[in-house]
């Protein structure tokens, strides 16, 4: 009995977690569009401002929708599992497309400018968490949203699915936070060290992806806040035994 009130009473502080989440997330994607506009002349898919197209897609797509993602699983604990599954898989697409895009920007500047691609640690970490991320997407679909994979697979893999998502959401705030530190120095150089005001702007918008970050593992870790395995199969079996055993002889 006690046990089961735990799990009843548990999820009741989950949404001000999800809450505090969004208001981090948000908070972080202002705070890039305001750096970006106040010290880097803001965005434009033509002249300098091309380049900025990248930060601020990274932290939309792979940062925040990417987390909003995973918790899809959490916040929509009652839905119906093929709907919550949808949108999951649905905020993944969002994220890889402005992902893609903020690609698309870095690599056309570069070009323009006659920039080398891909030396930095910074862009090597980009590299590989975005193929991950791709690949994961299309393992997801493959095992969970395409109608022909079977139930013994979904299973086998799930646990897979879940530790690499979560591992792809940490090396993507990980980049995030060595893209930032990179543009820091290429523009600031040793007044870096000086308190520069975008300095400071941008130290505090990486004390926030960190902080976002660990909100959304910390709910991701809480077993209790997981949504019920297959809650609406076992809603009616529950259903329908307590009806058959209402009907039976050996209930009276």
């Amino acid at each position: 009995m006690e046990s089961g009130t735990s799990l009843a009473s548990t999820p009741s502080v989950l949404p001000y977690y999800v809450f505090f989440s969004q208001l981090l997330g948000l908070t972080v994607v202002a705070m890039t569009g305001a750096w970006l506009g106040l010290y880097r002349g803001g965005t434009a898919w033509e002249g300098a401002q091309q380049f900025n197209v990248h930060p601020l897609c990274m932290v939309v797509g792979m940062v925040f929708l990417q987390g909003d993602a995973l918790l899809v699983y959490r916040v929509f604990r009652k839905e119906a599992k093929r709907t919550t599954k949808v949108l999951h898989g649905l905020l993944h697409i969002f994220a890889f497309i402005i992902a893609l895009v903020g690609l698309v920007a870095v690599f056309d500047y570069h070009k323009k400018k006659g920039y080398a691609d891909l030396y930095s640690l910074h862009s090597w970490c980009g590299l590989l968490v975005f193929v991950l991320y791709f690949v994961q997407w299309l393992m997801g679909f493959s095992f969970f949203l395409f109608p022909g994979a079977s139930s013994s697979l979904r299973n086998r893999y799930r646990p897979q699915h879940v530790f690499f998502g979560a591992t792809i959401f940490v090396l993507s705030v990980g980049t995030a936070l060595l893209g930032l530190k990179e543009a820091l120095l290429f523009k600031l150089g040793v007044k870096y060290s000086t308190f520069q005001p975008e300095g400071v702007l941008a130290n505090v918008l990486g004390l926030l992806l960190v902080c976002f970050g660990v909100v959304v593992l910390y709910v991701l870790a809480q077993a209790d806040w997981k949504r019920p395995p297959q809650a609406e199969e076992q809603a009616l079996s529950m259903d329908f035994k307590r009806l058959t055993e209402g009907d039976s002889p050996s209930s009276q």
